[in-house]
């Protein structure tokens, strides 16, 4: 499957509808599905202890009734750290655009209480087709995840545990016993992030500035 370096899920994020670009940002670096992000509430977003417990997956019948039920398997029930840079996201979402009530959800259609995947499918292909990654699905965006997380040094037991994938007795197996590893696999996805968005922001100071390009060391 497509890996999106960081920068390429930022233009995605920062291109797609306001209400929508904290999907993006978990879908990546937390690996949520988008199932479990439809049926996201705030009740299960523990700022406090930067985590977000996944309980439940969203789905639409074929009537067009909304279904909320616990994930396909075991392994999709988890707590997933959340990196430290996304905390002031997760903060300005819950502010603008969430109810106060606990259990409403993250995410909801402009006109509507809940969002449906078509709505959401709307705006996701217009972003994609915008930033020039046409062939890019939402689903890569778990992949990219899972690939950043791993080269953090994450184990693959621990990235069962993160991503809820591979058996459910497996990952249930280890999430308790690497509750701590998950949160220090955050605080490197954030650190990585922050290095390589960094670097951008100097570039384009230095284009702006006129400054002359480095010296080839060569």
């Amino acid at each position: 499957m497509p890996v999106a370096s960081i920068e390429e899920v930022y233009r995605l994020a920062d291109g797609i509808d306001e209400r929508y670009r904290l999907m993006v940002l978990l879908a990546t670096f937390c690996g949520l599905r988008l199932g479990e992000l439809l049926a996201l509430r705030r009740d299960r977003v523990d700022i406090l202890h930067r985590r977000i417990i996944v309980t439940e997956q969203g789905q639409e019948l074929s009537d067009g009734s909304r279904h909320f039920g616990p994930p396909k398997t075991d392994a999709g029930v988890r707590t997933v750290s959340l990196p430290p840079h996304l905390v002031k996201e997760v903060e300005g979402h819950l502010e603008r655009w969430v109810r106060s009530e606990a259990g409403v959800l993250l995410f909801t259609g402009p006109n509507s209480p809940v969002l449906y995947r078509a709505t959401f499918n709307a705006a996701w292909n217009r972003v994609r087709r915008l930033v020039g990654m046409p062939s890019f699905h939402f689903h890569d965006l778990r992949h990219t995840g899972n690939t950043l997380a791993a080269g953090t040094g994450a184990s693959t037991k621990e990235l069962m545990a993160r991503m809820g994938h591979a058996s459910a007795r497996a990952a249930l197996l280890y999430q308790h016993a690497s509750a701590e590893r998950d949160a220090l696999i955050a605080e490197r996805l954030s650190a990585m992030t922050e290095e390589v968005l960094g670097r951008a922001r100097r570039t384009d100071e230095e284009r702006e500035a006129g400054a002359p390009p480095e010296a080839d060391a060569g």
